[in-house]
């Protein structure tokens, strides 16, 4: 059983407007079907993705790690390839994908997994942990990163939900 992705015929007009606008990917569609959530889950990803301060290669190891603790096939194997593009290597994404906490990375790669599980898992991360993204990524950033692992964390929860089927290079599965 699956929620299916909307075809452009049961979409209204500015949807597909909205939709266009976006990259083609399965799981923009599916957000279509939930048309008055469509244009802000896409602001709210671009603000995550493009606009915060937080380095791009410091979100994809959070966003790696929310994913794989989520189980959310679809967004890991996006953010892989996201990952390769930012610098995050082979052998790095190897260690963010272990069953345990993650050690094989340096110490602020070690730091946001750290926060990526318990966010994931706790819902709330730790005095301690808080107190050490504070410290190594000051407040603006922090925050960021805080708001990018619950953002995946509500992405992988949408995408696993309703069975997003993963995109196929070149268009839509």
């Amino acid at each position: 059983m699956s929620i299916s992705l909307p075809t452009d015929d049961e979409l209204s007009a500015e949807t597909r407007d909205t939709l266009r606008a976006a990259p083609p990917l399965n799981v923009f569609r599916m957000m279509a079907r939930a048309p008055a959530s469509l244009a802000p889950f896409i602001k709210l990803a671009q603000s995550v993705l493009v606009g915060a301060e937080l380095p791009a290669r410091t979100r994809e190891v959070a966003v790696l790690r929310v994913t794989h603790v989520a189980r959310s096939q679809y967004a890991y194997a996006q953010h892989v390839t996201l990952g390769k593009v930012v610098g995050v290597t082979a052998e790095e994404i190897d260690a963010i994908a272990v069953a345990g906490p993650v050690t094989g990375l340096d110490d602020a790669g070690n730091l946001v997994c750290r926060a990526a599980d318990e966010i994931t898992r706790d819902v709330r991360l730790s005095d301690d942990t808080l107190a050490a993204i504070v410290a190594r990524f000051g407040q603006r950033q922090a925050t960021e990163l805080v708001l990018c692992c619950s953002y995946f964390n509500m992405v992988s929860r949408f995408l696993e939900s309703t069975r997003v089927p993963l995109d196929i290079v070149g268009g839509r599965s």
